[in-house]
This record gives C-alpha cells, sequence and structure tokens, in this order.
C-alpha cells in the first residue's frame, strides 16, 4: 500500500487524523501563593467556574470567597459568559489557596484573550487587573524562611538574662 516504501515502520508515518475541522481551543494556566498551586483549564464553555471539581461558590471560607470573585467582578460577567474553567489546587492552606485561585482564574482570563480574541482585549483586561492588582497575575515571591536553633523560628531567638 502507501506505507509500503517505508518497510518496517510504516505506523510511523500513518497521518493521524484528530477530529479535523474544529480544534478544542484549550489554555493552561497557574496560580501560585506560598505552597499552594492552582493549575486552570480554560475551555470554551458557558461560564462555567469549578475548583476541584465542586461549584467556586462553594469554596471555604467563605470570608474569603469574594477574593475569587474579584477578577470576574472586575471585569464584568461578559468575559467569562462563554468560557469554563477548571482548576485544580493543592498545596497551602486554605488562605493560600484562594490567592493561588484567583491569580490562576485571573491569567486565565488573559491567557485566553491573547490566544483566542485579541491583543488589545487582552491589554485592556492586563491593565484592569493590574491597576486593582495585589498579585492577581504576579506571583508574590515571598517564602517561609526555615527555622534556625536557638529560637522558636527563623529570626527571633531565646531570650537570655545576665542573672
Amino acid at each position: 500500500g502507501i506505507n509500503a516504501e517505508y518497510g518496517e515502520h510504516h505506523h510511523l508515518f500513518t497521518p493521524i487524523v484528530m477530529d479535523a475541522p474544529q480544534k478544542k481551543r484549550v489554555v493552561q494556566t497557574f496560580g501560585k501563593k506560598k505552597t499552594a498551586i492552582a493549575v486552570a483549564y480554560v475551555t470554551d464553555g458557558k461560564g462555567m467556574i469549578r475548583v476541584n471539581g465542586q461549584n467556586w461558590t462553594l469554596v471555604t471560607p467563605e470570608i474569603l470567597r469574594y477574593k475569587l470573585f474579584e477578577p470576574v467582578l472586575l471585569l464584568g460577567n461578559d468575559k467569562f459568559k462563554d468560557i469554563d474553567i477548571r482548576i485544580r489546587v493543592k498545596g497551602g492552606g486554605h488562605v493560600s489557596q484562594i490567592y493561588a485561585i484567583r491569580q490562576c482564574i485571573a491569567k486565565a482570563v488573559v491567557a485566553w484573550y491573547q490566544k483566542y480574541v485579541d491583543e488589545s482585549a487582552k491589554k485592556e483586561i492586563k491593565e484592569t487587573l493590574l491597576n486593582y492588582d495585589r498579585g492577581l497575575l504576579v506571583a508574590d515571591p515571598r517564602r517561609a524562611e526555615p527555622k534556625k536553633f536557638g529560637g522558636r523560628g527563623a529570626r527571633s531567638k531565646y531570650q537570655k538574662s545576665y542573672r
């Protein structure tokens, strides 16, 4: 057949046919805070945002739930209505995870607009987020420093007296 001239290795040259016309549109982004890492898959959809498989309105602690809504509230729902964002988050504590997720959502939208919409819309979104900032797009590099001996923490030392 066609692959005869390739001898043994004809399977290497067989074109793999994907669902040809519509390539699935997907972007992957991540957000970090301390040791928490959130990874987002953005696909075409209808405005659904899930965190670890559950609805993002159920994220605890509730006090910080608004932190997650910030990117959406800043940019308006219309930016999110035709995409779905699925987020997996691990590591860190409750608060760190929330900060990681919100950074993830913000970066996800920017990446999606850069890849599939247009550059000027992306610029605008980026401006809006950065003006509000506090780490919506830029990861906070601070980390806990290891504890040393002779004290309760990284820098504090036990009290001493000269009696």
